[in-house]
């Protein structure tokens, strides 16, 4: 007999919460937001509101189906089966923080504050979360390209907006750039670092370096197996240059970075404490991932 499925509901703590954790009581956090101008009250209620689609969600959940739960912070200590279906409730950035760990399990967002939140990534509401479920393990999903960054020794980085490669601090990185399966030429350069970013990336911080340089390139859309890439503010001297400062990777084609600072970090998605870190004379290679989100609707 098959295996039911199990419905792994993501979640974060919320705002709410981590001011209580920190201040020790609901009134100790009203004074600290009153001292800011701010109110507690619409703070509890987006709380509430999180908590709220988190239950419903729950209790939609077929009764012969398994289902877990697990926190955004606890993520790189969860082990997602195959038979898994995903359901994120929260804002679009927690789909990108869950992603790297998914391996073709459907995924379904649910948006917990409509008309605060983007919507991009968490597309629907809790009230939609029974047929969704019913549909997630038959209808075709929308695969959403994911970027990659492999290191000689083995070491891996996967991400669904973007990967920053640079020095920690953002300070001046030094290191060689070139493009594999290009017969391109190799720079040595010194730079803020390098971004790659995928479609879904583009309505974040790769589309503000693009609107920066003239919007010369077409963005990619989310299911484009085509990256573009940017380098931040290339410094000319006599011993690095500027010729290769942006571009296009195909699923053919990828960035060849070897390092020449005492170290830089590549990191995802804006986690910076989850990098992967490189040393002088390392190189690393950056391109299409081979895996992909599978976004339900």
């Amino acid at each position: 007999m098959s295996l039911a499925p199990r419905v792994v509901l993501v979640h974060r703590t919320t705002e709410y919460e981590e001011l209580v954790a920190h201040h020790g009581t609901h009134g100790q956090a009203a004074f600290f937001l009153a001292s800011r101008d701010r109110d507690i009250d619409e703070v509890a209620e987006r709380h509430r509101r999180a908590r709220r689609a988190l239950a419903d969600v729950a209790s939609a959940i077929p009764l012969t189906w398994r289902q877990s739960q697990v926190e955004r912070g606890d993520l790189d200590r969860f082990l997602f089966a195959p038979e898994d279906v995903v359901v994120v409730v929260g804002q679009d950035g927690l789909v990108a923080n869950v992603a790297k760990y998914l391996d073709g399990q459907p995924v379904i967002g649910i948006d917990t504050d409509p008309g605060r939140n983007p919507g991009v990534l968490v597309r629907h509401r809790a009230a939609q979360a029974a047929s969704l479920l019913a549909a997630a393990l038959t209808c075709d999903a929308e695969e959403l390209t994911m970027v990659e960054a492999v290191a000689d020794d083995t070491q891996r980085l996967i991400a669904l907006n973007e990967i920053y490669l640079g020095a920690v601090g953002h300070q001046t990185a030094r290191y060689r750039l070139g493009l594999e399966g290009d017969g391109g030429v190799v720079e040595a350069q010194a730079s803020s670092g390098v971004l790659v970013g995928t479609g879904t990336g583009a309505t974040g911080w790769l589309r503000s370096v693009w609107q920066e340089r003239g919007a010369a390139l077409p963005l990619p859309h989310p299911t484009d197996t085509r990256l573009l890439w940017f380098v931040r503010e290339a410094w000319p001297s006599p011993a690095t240059g500027t010729s290769l400062v942006a571009g296009e990777l195909s699923a053919a084609t990828s960035l060849h970075l070897t390092v020449e600072s005492e170290r830089l970090v590549a990191f995802g998605d804006g986690m910076e404490t989850d990098a992967l870190e490189l040393t002088w004379g390392q190189s690393v290679r950056v391109g299409v991932a081979a895996r992909a989100l599978r976004l339900v609707g």
